[in-house]
């Protein structure tokens, strides 16, 4: 028990203590731990408490916090642990506790590379039925290997940052030609972004046994498209600018170690991968290749349209970084990866617009009375998510939200 004065229901309790970047009026940005609706100041709290390695948390991301890998990890959160249950260390503690009304959230990491994949069978074989109508809806090498491309890391935001309408060539079929000009098929896919920690060498892979060793954490992600953007330039090379111009994270990361009783077996694959994909018996004689019980909320201007499911993925977080360096490419403390739109298999559970709105034939109708089938100016979308936890209760991931602020036209 903390001496805290908690609520019940909250979804920030000891169980959960994930890590943000947040700073004061009086404060530059710096490392903290949500527990409530408090955020304690971790370096201030480290220093009272004689621990000297609270030098970590006066820096401005989490990056360099990531880079001291697993064990670090893991002592870091039992420590926490320590100083918010053991009474001796309340008057030492409890003053650097800020309200969270008092601080200002920054984006938690400094993203060096950034990769979204395409993992959920129900969202690729929604997309593959509207764009391929009289194909087979999976690409033939879909469920063989988990499909990304590489994003974008200089435009990953954090949540509460506007989002200026993008601008680009657009080519509908009924055209002979492309047009320049504002992206007006507008969209939002729900995902999850996942933290990368610790780092490896140029040439090494991170096997699939060994992807938790990196695995630091988990965010809500909000991948917004550009539709019509990208449906002329994806063929051949994949979506470019379409899905470049910003991309939302949440402000906390919660740790995998807080996920731990998220865990679940994932729906099964058929054909079974090639053997560096498949999970071996990893910790309790569970799979390395593991799901997680994370479930979502879609809120479009006050209305909630969709509730998709994260245990539905096909991939896990294990295979996309096991397949992600298979080649040998280098991973760096805070990189991230996401996991591709969350979609399940009925319609109030689809996890993007484009999906919901069967490419904008069956709009939506909003609490106002106001219909859409993609984002107006003006729009503003909230992502919500929460993970199972201990017995059978429920840890919060935060909220991802932006605005759509009309384009900036040449």
């Amino acid at each position: 028990m903390t001496w805290l004065d908690l609520p019940e229901d909250t979804g920030f309790g000891l169980d959960n203590l994930p890590y943000g970047v947040f700073s004061t009026a009086t404060s530059s940005p710096r490392v903290g731990v949500r527990v409530g609706d408090y955020v304690l100041d971790l370096a201030e709290a480290a220093e009272a408490a004689g621990m000297e390695s609270g030098i970590l948390w006066r820096a401005s991301s989490l990056n360099p916090f990531l880079a001291h890998g697993r064990e670090a990890w893991t002592a870091a959160r039992a420590w926490i642990t320590e100083i918010l249950t053991n009474h001796s260390y309340q008057d030492v503690v409890e003053d650097h506790l800020i309200d969270l009304a008092d601080v200002t959230m920054h984006l938690p990491v400094s993203v060096g590379d950034y990769v979204d994949f395409y993992a959920s069978e129900h969202h690729a074989t929604n997309v593959g039925r509207i764009f391929r109508p009289d194909a087979a809806p999976l690409t033939p090498n879909w469920k063989h290997l988990p499909i990304g491309y590489h994003g974008r890391s200089g435009t990953i935001v954090v949540s509460g940052t506007d989002i200026v309408r993008p601008c680009g060539q657009r080519k509908p079929p009924d055209q002979n030609a492309p047009t320049f000009g504002p992206s007006t098929r507008l969209d939002i896919e729900a995902e999850l972004g996942i933290v990368i920690g610790g780092a490896t060498a140029l040439g090494d892979p991170v096997p699939l046994d060994q992807a938790d060793e990196h695995l630091f954490g988990v965010v809500i992600l909000n991948d917004w498209s550009a539709r019509d953007i990208q449906a002329w330039e994806y063929v051949p090379l994949g979506p470019f600018l379409g899905k470049s111009f910003a991309t939302s994270i949440s402000p906390w990361v919660v740790t995998m170690d807080a996920l731990r009783h998220a865990r679940v077996p994932l729906p099964g694959q058929d054909p079974q991968p090639l053997p560096y994909l498949r999970g071996g018996e990893g910790e309790g004689g569970a799979s390395d290749a593991y799901g997680l019980d994370i479930g979502f909320e879609i809120e479009w201007n006050g209305t909630e349209v969709s509730r998709p499911t994260y245990r539905d993925m096909y991939w896990s977080p294990a295979q996309m970084l096991a397949h992600l360096t298979v080649n040998g490419a280098s991973v760096r403390p805070g990189d991230l990866f996401a996991s591709g739109t969350v979609s399940g298999p009925e319609k109030d559970s689809r996890g993007c617009f484009l999906e919901l709105t069967w490419s904008g034939q069956e709009p939506v109708t909003l609490d106002d009375g106001s219909s859409r089938t993609f984002l107006e100016d003006g729009d503003t979308v909230v992502l919500r998510a929460s993970a199972a936890g201990r017995d059978g209760g429920r840890i919060s991931l935060g909220e991802c939200a932006g605005t759509i602020l009309p384009a900036r036209e040449l």
